[in-house]
């Protein structure tokens, strides 16, 4: 078993720390890990090998050849799909074939690996006169960064140290470069080092990682990358526009400003910088607020993959790419491990559920770089085709499908937590999880039914703490602990017992999960006078092949007081919960039923409308 992606050191400021051991072993993750990641990562090398990444890797390594592709980051799509193998060897060790190409893929790594440490094949091999000169768009330090990630992952979930050496030989190359009074002051036009760097410090104890990482934090919005290379995205898009300290609410690109974000929560948990701590918070329930979809996407502008301004959140135009839903589950899980409020997990819930989980087929092997909330019946498909609303084998810009692949092989260890009180679920997947002293087995069909059957398999000879994230979505449960006792304390978000408690003892909860019609904030223009379809966690949406034939998509309406009905399709897409209810025809009024599927599995049948928000009848 290996530990959870974030490690935090144990610290009086530290409020919670993964589950030491986490494994999904039935329901609906379960299904998914082995319909999406399972799929997926096998053909990893493959895929790679396909868009000229590995070819670089040689060339760099061989001293001789030609850069292949068309960005500079292109190596962080092989760092990344290590990531995701390392977290899948760290359940299935037995899996040889996968081994084998983890070692493959380090080999050659070391091999390309420059002397000094220098390891980015574009620099290598087309522009060995600009490193560190181009920081704005090189994503040298980006892509460093996720080879740290990868090296981190890798040793935790294997043990063997040669990927880590790589990184730690790329690592103190950059230390000898970045920080007070060294040959370079800048920042990466892409953060990700910085909570990489963290990590890294997590992993070997080594002050200097998280110092540096702290430097990087600090130097951001200072105005030190070079705008005029693209003015008109301003320095936003960089996020090199304003301190870390002084921001008010998250702002240009989606994907820049989350990974910084979750580099500064994993400051502020391991250093008690009560200030930082302030800010993560102060940015988060910003963008809650008025930057964050429905589904949990976030991105409303495709113009500098943008989060826009307040309440700008249009369905049809929404960005809300993959790797942003990513980072904000990154992020939102570090600010629940600072806090222990439930309210960063309930986020992690909607994000995982439906923004992120729709960006990957039912196939695992089609993918969507954007995340819209409609697409109408005249839709005509983007002009670029990676940020087409249809679903696509690979892309040209590929950071999505790696990264998806690591989030869903690391996806247990997002699930529970534990401290010196006891254990915390924060997810509901069938599985084994062990934290806080203790042991706990849960079992349940979340999220089609609301029941979540816990059974302690360990505890401490002494009171400990079960601990279940009630969701903000949920209006009523029932909860039945050991020999009939009611819980004991119930906390905002929180059902807690404590007890002495023993190896068989069950705590059940049932969560209510009837199906609902929500409205939007009044601040919402873009969908004002529309209601969505929701159950328990999950988004529904309308897609043309499921309605009435003869009937115009544009059409639907749905009257705010309609009555929902559910049933479970076993055979369709996967099986799913399908909410059905008594719509109307713009027009002349007439009675069309609609049927709403889960937002999560919309697009992998033939292509036609979606809508999630439906206007009113």
């Amino acid at each position: 078993m290996s530990t959870g992606p974030l490690r935090p050191t144990p610290a009086a400021h530290t409020a919670l720390r993964p589950a030491v051991a986490a494994r999904v072993t039935g329901g609906f993750w379960a299904a998914r890990r082995a319909t999406n990641a399972e799929v997926s990562i096998p053909r990893g090398p493959a895929l790679l090998e396909e868009a000229g990444n590995l070819a670089n890797l040689r060339a760099a390594a061989d001293g001789k050849g030609s850069f292949t592709g068309d960005f500079p980051f292109q190596d962080s799509d092989v760092h990344k799909w290590l990531e995701a193998a390392s977290w899948q060897l760290a359940d299935r060790p037995q899996d040889a074939e996968l081994a084998a190409c983890v070692d493959e893929l380090t080999a050659l790594l070391a091999a390309a690996q420059d002397t000094d440490g220098y390891l980015q094949t574009y620099y290598q091999v087309a522009r060995p006169d600009r490193r560190w000169q181009e920081l704005g768009w090189g994503h040298e330090l980006y892509c460093a960064g996720h080879l740290l990630q990868a090296a981190v992952a890798h040793h935790r979930a294997t043990g063997p140290r040669e990927l880590l050496d790589v990184a730690e030989r790329f690592a103190l190359h950059i230390d000898s470069l970045f920080g007070p009074g060294k040959p370079v002051d800048g920042v990466c036009g892409h953060p990700e080092i910085e909570t990489a760097l963290v990590e890294l410090y997590r992993e070997t104890g080594e002050r200097r990682w998280l110092d540096l990482a702290r430097y990087f934090v600090d130097r951001r919005g200072h105005g030190l990358l070079d705008a005029d290379v693209n003015p008109h995205l301003g320095r936003a898009y960089w996020q090199d526009h304003l301190p870390v300290r002084e921001a008010t609410t998250v702002s240009g690109h989606a994907v820049r400003q989350l990974y910084l974000l979750a580099g500064v929560a994993d400051l502020a948990a391991e250093t008690g910088d009560r200030e930082l701590y302030a800010v993560a918070e102060r940015l988060w329930d910003a963008m809650v607020a008025s930057k964050t979809y429905l589904t949990g996407g976030v991105g409303a502008r495709h113009e500098g993959e943008s989060f826009g301004e307040p309440y700008e959140l249009p369905p049809d135009r929404a960005y809300a790419e993959t790797c942003a839903v990513i980072a904000s589950i990154q992020w939102s899980w570090r600010m629940a491990l600072l806090t222990g409020e439930a309210k960063y997990s309930d986020l992690v819930e909607r994000t995982l559920y439906n923004g992120f989980l729709a960006g990957v087929g039912l196939d695992g092997d089609s993918w969507l770089y954007v995340n819209p909330l409609q697409v109408r019946e005249e839709y005509e498909g983007a002009s670029e085709p990676d940020k087409a609303a249809r679903r696509t084998p690979w892309f040209r810009c590929a950071c999505c499908p790696p990264n998806v692949m690591r989030l869903l092989a690391s996806l247990p260890h997002y699930m529970a937590s534990g401290d010196a009180e006891g254990l915390q679920l924060h997810q509901y997947a069938t599985g084994v999880y062990e934290a806080g002293g203790g042991r706990v087995r849960v079992e349940t069909a979340y999220p089609w039914e609301g029941r979540i059957t816990v059974t302690v398999e360990e505890a401490p000879d002494a009171d400990w703490t079960l601990a279940l994230r009630i969701p903000s979505w949920c209006t009523d449960f029932t909860a039945t602990a050991p020999d009939g006792e009611p819980p004991a304390e119930t906390l905002p978000g929180w059902l807690r017992l404590r007890r002495r408690w023993s190896p068989g003892d069950t705590l059940t909860v049932d969560l209510e999960l009837t199906a609902r019609l929500t409205r939007p904030d009044p601040y919402l223009d873009a969908v004002r006078g529309c209601v969505a379809i929701e159950r328990g966690p999950l988004v529904h949406c309308l897609e043309g092949v499921d309605q009435e034939p003869g009937v115009r998509f544009e059409d639907l309406t749905l009257p705010y007081g309609s009555d929902l009905a559910v049933r479970h399709e076993p055979e369709l897409l996967g099986g799913v919960t399908v909410v059905t209810a008594g719509g109307l025809r713009r027009g002349d009024g007439a009675a069309v039923p609609l049927t709403a599927v889960p937002y999560y599995a919309w697009a992998n049948r033939r292509e036609g409308p979606m809508r999630v928000w439906i206007p009113e009848g």
